[in-house]
């Protein structure tokens, strides 16, 4: 069977990743390429880790649905559709949408604890780390979490203070040297974006001429 290609991008929250992805993403259509975010496995807020205030912490391993995960994934490599709803951080005046994901030659798969649960992290054929200034992620998370998710400034501090900042060191920190690529994006990842098409053209033209045969 000619399964997907699997390709697990990460990094720090506010590196960066949501943005790449759909960028590169924009590069192919829906029959070539299949954007899956983690963002839309993490449990239900009452399942939700807490920390010693009693807040919801939201960047941990614990916080994820990995069974949902690691199964709707490898539906995905072995041809077949996958349906859920999207995850709106509990934002009010967001109604989830019904997410449809249809196989595709290349799956991106993007998130903060992708290769964290190892069943998951064999499923990549290619790990790329998207890397940026602490300054940066921050202005990105303010912008991202008080805007899109409607989160108070003083919480959206706090979380990456107390829940970031901790679960980066621990374990995002560690793996960056581990991946296959490394992007930089502090301000401009044009040149990384050519690679990754290029790559992704390849692996395209290489999947249709084995079809073919």
């Amino acid at each position: 069977m000619n399964q997907p290609y699997l390709i697990g991008i990460t990094g720090g929250s506010g590196s960066g990743k949501t943005h790449i992805v759909r960028r590169l993403q924009d590069q192919f259509s829906t029959k070539e390429v299949c954007l899956v975010t983690q963002d839309n496995y993490y449990k239900d807020k009452t399942r939700q880790p807490l920390d010693e205030l009693g807040i919801e912490n939201f960047d941990l391993p614990e916080s994820i649905d990995n069974e949902r995960f690691f199964k709707d994934l490898t539906s995905l490599k072995n041809g077949k559709a996958v349906e859920l709803n999207e995850y709106t951080f509990n934002n009010p005046a967001s109604v989830p949408k019904l997410l449809r994901f249809e196989p595709a030659p290349i799956i991106i798969v993007e998130g903060i604890m992708i290769f964290y649960f190892e069943k998951i992290k064999k499923l990549f054929d290619l790990s790329v780390f998207i890397d940026a200034k602490e300054a940066v992620k921050l202005e990105r998370r303010i912008k991202r979490d008080a805007t899109e998710r409607g989160y108070d400034i003083n919480d959206v501090l706090y979380r990456y203070e107390k829940h970031v900042t901790p679960v980066y060191e621990k374990y995002l920190a560690p793996i960056k040297e581990e991946m296959d690529i490394i992007i930089p994006n502090n301000d401009n990842f044009d040149k990384a974006l050519q690679v990754l098409t290029s790559h992704f053209q390849q692996i395209l033209s290489g999947k249709r001429a084995a079809s073919s045969n």
